[in-house]
């Protein structure tokens, strides 16, 4: 079984994912890490953001060992994968990769933005997590401050609002929920109440399954 979960940044989709593949023994692939990954290799480089030849070449040379490396969580590090994950030859490359994990046993949950609509269109299930702006900058700047970052709320959803357009008028994979997409507001749920609702999708679209 496939889970596909999408939605804008900070909305809770990552943990979700993560408890989701806990609760059901999948494997678990936040893509947001492969595109930091990506940007942070062009950052350690010195290449310029704009530069797409060394961002795919930075993508073809990805190194899944790195994807823990903390650094990757920081909010300069997410404005500059917002920059590169635009690349349509980025998104390109690293698209067998994601492709692969989904496919393999036992199942997986993949998170990101165009999971269910471009990187796997035919998950078994599909899920689709919003929550208001206003929530997801809060709780993007407490994310900082945990990791001894400052942040500013207003400036946080300042970026939170233009990474949302970005992602949404990018000509290739733009943020956008599935047809077959069922949306989850966790605006205000916390994790447990969230994971208790995704659990829920799951559970009905096993038994639609099961009845076809």
């Amino acid at each position: 079984m496939i889970i596909a979960i999408d939605g804008p940044a900070a909305s809770g989709k990552g943990t979700l994912g993560k408890r989701l593949a806990h609760h059901y023994h999948f494997r678990h692939l936040d893509t947001g890490v492969i595109y930091r990954a990506v940007a942070q290799a062009m950052l350690d480089a010195g290449a310029e953001l704009t530069d797409e030849a060394q961002a795919v070449a930075a993508a073809l040379e990805l190194d899944p060992e790195k994807f823990g490396n903390p650094v990757l969580k920081t909010q300069a590090v997410g404005e500059a994968a917002s920059v590169v994950s635009a690349f349509p030859r980025v998104r390109e490359a690293l698209l067998t990769f994601q492709r692969q994990f989904a496919a393999e046993p036992p199942g997986a949950v993949l998170d990101g933005r165009d999971i269910g609509t471009v990187i796997c269109p035919d998950a078994d299930v599909k899920i689709f997590v919003v929550a208001d702006p206003v929530v997801r900058a809060r709780r993007r700047a407490l994310e900082m401050r945990t990791r001894g970052e400052a942040a500013d709320e207003a400036m946080v959803l300042a970026d939170i609002l233009k990474r949302d357009e970005r992602d949404k008028n990018r000509a290739t994979a733009p943020l956008k929920a599935a047809a077959d997409a069922h949306v989850l507001d966790n605006s205000h749920l916390d994790i447990e109440a969230g994971v208790k609702a995704a659990i829920a999708i799951v559970e009905a679209a096993k038994i639609r399954r099961r009845g076809a």
